[in-house]
């Protein structure tokens, strides 16, 4: 007998040891841990018909906001099972949709890796194209102030 998509989505995410905490009967929200990006926060929704999952990415970018949709909407073309989207505020998130038949371990892991994988590898190029004068001024406070700039070395080319 098949397990149903919640018993399978809560087998999976315990097994895995991933960070996980129900909301309701319906919806897990999971922590990704990563290295670019610490973590990225995941909702796994079951719906009627359809599993849906969303995480946000960055919120909406202080500049380039063209840049950063256009380099969204290329990488789009070649990911599996999920896309970038922006909500109504402008911030970003990768979202995707699976039918509930065939949501199973397998899926699950390709959606959460999916997610985790595009989200951070994504985060460093997003934040360049979408917020590069605040990281300039950061830097620049950090600096002034003999502050640590450990988290900004990515962006050391900006200064």
């Amino acid at each position: 007998m098949a397990l149903n998509p919640r018993d399978v989505i809560e087998e999976f995410l315990t097994s895995h040891g991933l960070d996980f905490e129900k909301q309701g009967e319906n919806t897990f929200m999971v922590t990704l841990p990563g290295e670019k990006k610490i973590e990225t926060q995941c909702a796994l929704i079951i719906g009627d018909h359809s599993l849906s999952i969303n995480a946000f990415v960055i919120r909406k970018p202080d500049t380039h906001e063209d840049a950063v949709h256009k380099w969204c909407m290329v990488k789009n073309a070649s990911m599996y099972g999920i896309a970038f989207a922006i909500n109504e505020l402008g911030d970003i998130f990768l979202v995707g949709r699976l039918p509930l038949d065939a949501v199973n371990a397998q899926e699950i892991d390709r959606l959460i890796g999916s997610v985790l994988q595009y989200s951070d590898s994504s985060f460093n190029p997003l934040l360049e194209l979408g917020f590069a004068d605040a990281i300039r001024r950061e830097w620049a406070w950090r600096v002034s102030r003999g502050e640590s700039l450990a988290n900004l070395e990515a962006f050391k080319h900006l200064v």
